[in-house]
């Protein structure tokens, strides 16, 4: 392929990944790492390449996000302490495990896949409580959302837990830990939706400041591929995050699972592909 088209993808690319991972949460590394293994990086560079690109995503986002008071800095500053530490483990075990990288991108699918489907099952975040009513009839209404001042309803160890996985995520797939931290903020912290989103947008770009400079010790990052991503990636941001906020929380949850599963599809297919090729 022509330098000038893979380029011009490549940005295209990083538009629609800073729009993504403003509007879920994610990262959006689940489009670009597919997407530039598609152009020609190999899979050690398709994870490390992504990252460079997570850092202004994840700023801008979180910037508009925070505009709206939706980030519960309390739990970021737990999840990202531990999950800073992981991240780099996670990164050193890329060039460890056998298969070339291959492995790697299989195991992301299935993470999203599972992620996916648990989110699409889970309840409405704001849980709803059962209370009976004059007439003798069962009424539901919406709990409170957790709030960001009252450390003591989040146990440190679940923080521990979260940051720990998804750090490890982040350095070793490259995808930001997003795709395990926003169903789990949600399922398992109670946070509404748009409250968890922006969250883990807050803690994706702290996890991959570890994670990218691993990468780029190791040699795993292609700048020609990781410097377009970062262009795309701000004006992507801004409308992702832009959209999301005027989306219902409802629908916003189904479209967070539903991406996810569909991200899933196309990397188990892009990578079963290029093993069998």
């Amino acid at each position: 392929m022509d330098d000038g088209w893979r380029i011009s993808i490549t940005l295209l690319l990083g538009v629609l990944t800073g729009a993504l991972s403003a509007m879920f949460g994610v990262g959006g590394a689940v489009v670009s790492t597919p997407g530039i293994r598609a152009l020609g990086a190999t899979p050690l560079e398709s994870v490390g390449s992504t990252l460079p690109s997570v850092l202004p995503s994840a700023f801008v986002g979180t910037l508009r996000y925070q505009r709206e008071g939706l980030i519960r800095w309390q739990i970021v500053g737990g999840t990202a302490g531990v999950g800073a530490l992981a991240a780099v483990g996670g990164a050193l075990l890329s060039n460890v495990i056998p298969g070339g990288g291959h492995p790697l991108m299989i195991a992301t699918a299935a993470l999203m896949a599972f992620t996916g489907v648990q989110l699409w099952r889970e309840r409405d975040a704001q849980a709803r409580v059962t209370v009976g009513s004059a007439s003798g009839q069962e009424t539901v209404a919406p709990a409170p959302p957790l709030a960001a001042s009252t450390p003591e309803r989040v146990a440190w160890w679940r923080l521990a837990v979260i940051g720990g996985f998804a750090g490890c995520v982040s350095g070793l797939l490259g995808v930001g830990g997003g795709v395990f931290m926003v169903p789990a903020f949600s399922k398992w912290l109670g946070l509404p939706i748009k409250a968890a989103i922006a969250t883990s947008l807050a803690c994706v770009g702290l996890l991959a400041i570890p994670g990218t400079l691993t990468h780029w010790y190791l040699g795993d990052i292609n700048w020609a591929f990781a410097v377009p991503l970062c262009i795309g990636v701000i004006p992507g941001a801004r409308a992702g995050a832009a959209l999301a906020l005027r989306t219902p929380d409802v629908v916003m949850r189904h479209a967070v699972a539903i991406a996810l599963i569909v991200f899933a599809v196309v990397y188990a297919v892009g990578e079963l592909t290029s093993i069998s090729t």
